[in-house]
């Protein structure tokens, strides 16, 4: 090998250790396993037998300005990945993060009822709740801002070129959608310090949409209040414009939850959502309800819910008043 191969060799070999080096970090794995018994009354379901995995996969590292960088995938459907996130930690900043799994923006605050166990709708007896979900329900760009807050205080501006509901592969895009049309963007403001166990929370989005049916309004206010071992819970959500002209859904939700011990949870949800023209005329009063018990020990939990839903789908047929109970063993790892 003559000196200048020799030279180029252990120049590539120190560089290469130097990136290694600088970015330097890990992956964990954490999740577990959950088992689930449906059954529903006056109802044929077929087998009731389901099963979900929890797996979640965590990598971070660091940059050399301080900041921190973190990937995220969930693996919680057991037959595609739920979602995945990867956000990034500034020193001054806060926390800008790509998420393609929901749960950012006006979406964080969609139903935050205290429970034992599953949000009313999500407990196997499906209500088909038009919920405030905004820019944060698709894949977007939130800013955890993470400067000039009061202690306590969180904003969240999240927002998306198109809410379209898309999750798109490396250099993919979505397509043609005929309804949604332009950018979308979520402001949401928490806040736990203004009396102990109190925690409010509001959030406001602008869904654009096509000229012909106006772009979707979103909003959302509530608080939660612990006292010991009880937390009560209350909010309001308003949806207008969601994909249909002169369409407007208004949500109220209550929640109760009773820590027994260490072990033990026991929880009450309802939730009630109308379905309004603009005229102001009702169309249909979707309820549903949900009593739950949770009770873990050790590595492992049983989830047990009682759920009722009146005028599924807002539809009031025979076929959409419905009653359930879902029973789930879960195993942690």
């Amino acid at each position: 090998m003559n000196k200048l191969t020799k030279i180029g060799v252990s120049a590539l070999c120190g560089s290469l250790a130097s990136i290694a080096a600088a970015n330097a970090g890990a992956l964990d794995v954490t999740g577990g396993a959950t088992a689930t018994y449906t059954s529903l009354s006056d109802e044929i379901t077929g087998n009731p037998l389901g099963m979900a995995t929890a797996m979640t996969f965590t990598g971070n590292g660091e940059l050399d300005n301080g900041s921190t960088f973190t990937l995220s995938i969930a693996h919680t459907n057991k037959a595609q990945y739920t979602g995945s996130s990867i956000a990034i930690t500034t020193p001054e900043l806060g926390t800008f993060t790509y998420d393609e799994g929901g749960g950012t923006g006006l979406d964080r605050i969609d139903d935050m009822m205290p429970t034992a166990w599953e949000e009313v709708d999500g407990t196997g007896v499906a209500m088909g709740l038009r919920t405030a979900a905004g820019a944060g329900g698709n894949a977007d760009i939130e800013w955890n801002v993470g400067i000039g807050l009061p202690e306590g205080a969180n904003m969240y501006v999240s927002a998306t070129p198109l809410a379209d509901g898309s999750k798109n592969s490396n250099k993919g895009t979505s397509g043609i959608n005929d309804t949604v049309d332009g950018w979308s963007w979520d402001v949401v403001v928490t806040h736990n310090a203004l009396a102990d166990g109190l925690n409010v929370f509001a959030g406001y989005s602008d869904i654009g949409q096509n000229s012909g049916i106006g772009d979707r309004k979103e909003g959302v206010l509530g608080a939660t209040y612990a006292y010991g071992p009880v937390t009560l819970g209350y909010q309001f959500s308003r949806i207008a414009n969601p994909g249909v002209v002169d369409a407007t859904y208004e949500n109220n939700a209550y929640g109760v939850s009773f820590a027994v011990n260490d072990d033990l949870t026991i929880s009450y949800g309802k939730h009630v959502s109308e379905h309004v023209r603009a005229s102001g005329t009702l169309e249909t009063e979707l309820e549903g309800s949900s009593l739950q018990i949770s009770y873990s020990f050790g590595g492992a939990s049983i989830k047990v819910a009682e759920a009722e839903v009146d005028n599924k789908n807002y539809l009031t047929t025979a076929a959409n008043q419905r009653e359930g109970s879902t029973i789930a063993l879960t195993l942690a790892f």
